[in-house]
C-alpha cells in the first residue's frame, strides 16, 4: 500500500474539499502491484457524486503542490478525480474531472487549473483500481465503477503512444518504462518494473541495455544517465511491438 502519511493526507484533503459528495478514494499503481519503488508515484483515484467547481480544483492543486514532489523526503502524487455518472455506465472516451501529476507542475505553478474533459488514460486507471481493490475511503471500487471492456482498454493505452514519443528526450526513463508497460498491458497488467523485466526478455540484445537501465534507475539501483546509450532505436522498437500486439 502507499506510504501512510501521503494517503492519509490525501483522504483528509478530499473529504474536506468535497464533503458528502465524495463517494470513494482508492489506491492503485505501483503501491498495489508489488510495492512503491524509489521513483514511484503515489497513485490515487477519487470518485465524486457531482461535478467539481473551479475553486475546489484550485484548492486541490495548491495543496498538492505542497505535498507532492520529486527528491529527498517527498514523493510524487498522481491524483485523478472522476464523477461517477461520467464513468458509470461506462462509455468511451471517459471523462476526467481533475488530474494532478508532477509533469504538469510548471503549468500549475503558473496558475493553470485543470479542467474536466475526455481522457482515454482513465481506462487503464479504472482497470487498475478495480484490480487492486484497495479502498482508502468508502466501499470497494466495484460498488462504484463499471469494468472497462478489453477493447476499450487496448484502444486507450495505445492512443497515448505518439505523445509519449514526443517526450523521449526530456523524460527518457519514464517514457521507456511506460512504453514497456503499454506493450505488456496488451497482455496483462503489471507494475512498471515487472513490465520492463517482461519486455527486456523479449527485446533484441542491442536494445536490452537501454530498457534495463530505465528499470534499474526506477528501482534505485543506478544513477540516471543516457549519454552513453542510443535510446531512440529501443523506443522505436517498443512502439513497433505495441503496434503488432494491438492488431494481433
Amino acid at each position: 500500500m502507499p506510504e501512510q502519511p501521503h494517503t492519509d493526507h490525501l483522504v483528509r484533503l478530499l473529504r474536506t474539499t468535497f464533503g458528502d459528495t465524495l463517494l470513494g478514494v482508492f489506491a492503485h499503481g505501483s503501491a498495489t502491484l508489488g510495492g512503491l519503488r524509489p521513483h514511484s508515484d503515489v497513485d490515487v483515484l477519487a470518485v465524486v457524486r457531482e461535478p467539481t467547481g473551479q475553486g475546489q480544483r484550485r484548492v486541490l492543486v495548491e495543496e498538492l503542490l505542497e505535498i507532492s514532489g520529486v527528491g529527498e523526503g517527498v514523493r510524487p502524487v498522481e491524483l485523478t478525480v472522476v464523477v461517477q455518472g461520467d464513468v458509470r455506465p461506462w462509455r468511451y472516451p471517459p471523462s476526467c474531472e481533475f488530474l494532478y501529476g508532477e509533469w504538469l507542475r510548471e503549468d500549475f505553478e503558473h496558475g493553470v487549473t485543470p479542467e474536466p474533459g475526455p481522457n482515454p488514460d482513465l481506462a487503464p486507471v479504472l482497470t487498475m483500481v478495480l484490480l487492486a481493490d484497495a479502498p482508502l475511503f468508502g466501499p470497494p471500487p466495484a460498488e462504484l465503477l463499471d469494468p472497462v471492456p478489453a477493447a476499450d482498454l487496448r484502444r486507450a493505452i495505445v492512443a497515448g503512444v505518439p505523445e509519449l514519443m514526443e517526450e523521449l528526450a526530456t523524460d527518457t526513463r519514464n517514457v521507456l518504462l511506460t512504453l514497456a508497460r503499454v506493450w505488456t498491458t496488451l497482455d496483462t497488467i503489471r507494475s512498471k518494473d515487472a513490465a520492463a523485466a517482461w519486455a527486456v526478455a523479449r527485446l533484441p540484445a542491442a536494445h536490452r541495455p537501454v530498457l534495463g537501465r530505465a528499470r534499474a534507475v526506477y528501482l534505485g539501483e543506478e544513477d540516471e544517465r543516457w549519454d552513453d546509450l542510443d535510446v531512440r532505436p529501443c523506443a522505436e522498437h517498443l512502439v513497433r511491438m505495441i503496434a503488432e500486439a494491438y492488431v494481433s
